[in-house]
């Protein structure tokens, strides 16, 4: 069966490497939504469309809405928590249900020890507005998977784990290939960790900050 996929904030870096592993499974149409759309040069004509447009701008999100089954938003900036209202409302009006929301570890106060302190002071600031967005995708009463990854790397590797909500984040860093294959992972089975807000990290990097940084 088809899947008609909206893809928010399309040229992000995890969203490319998502529109690539997604565009594998030829059951998978993509709509590419992001400002200043000259940007983007789809790989498959026939089954992308890029569309120009604000993440905030209610009527150009639901128009781009039409015929969609999921919509998978890797949206950033200091009005995420509009953008996430946007989001909400626009769905609903359009009737789709199914919501795949990227947003950061932290949000719950959730990573431990070391890392959690220091990963609080990286991001203060930062975690006060995704974790209010992520709070407005869970009181939507969609069918939502938030995904909270770790500290993003460019390695080309698939290698992950995931946690829940009540459960204490593991690791430091993973890939961003990594989060783009869970997203895959959820385009190809929407049932799959509905109304979940899910820790994305590679295996056995915990410590005190990303071995990197």
């Amino acid at each position: 069966m088809m899947r008609h996929v909206l893809v928010l904030g399309a040229n992000g870096q995890i969203a490319r490497l998502a529109e690539k592993q997604m565009l594998a499974d030829s059951d998978v149409h993509l709509t590419l939504f992001l400002r200043r759309s000259s940007r983007l040069k789809p790989e498959d004509l026939s089954r992308e469309k890029v569309v120009d447009g604000d993440a905030a701008d209610r009527n150009a999100l639901t128009e781009a809405m039409n015929g969609t089954d999921i919509v998978y938003a890797n949206l950033a900036g200091q009005n995420i928590e509009d953008q996430a209202k946007a989001v909400v409302a626009s769905m609903k009006k359009a009737g789709v249900n199914r919501l795949i929301w990227i947003s950061t570890l932290g949000i719950y106060d959730e990573v431990p020890g070391n890392f959690g302190k220091w990963n609080n002071q990286q991001l203060d600031g930062y975690l006060d507005r995704y974790g209010a967005a992520a709070k407005v995708v869970e009181n939507a009463g969609l069918d939502e998977t938030i995904i909270r990854p770790a500290w993003l790397t460019n390695k080309d590797e698939i290698d992950y784990e995931t946690t829940q909500k009540n459960e204490t984040f593991k690791g430091t860093e993973v890939s961003r290939k990594s989060v783009a294959a869970y997203v895959t992972s959820l385009v190809k089975d929407p049932a799959k960790d509905v109304h979940k807000s899910v820790g994305i990290n590679k295996p056995n990097t915990d410590g005190d900050k990303p071995a990197w940084y």
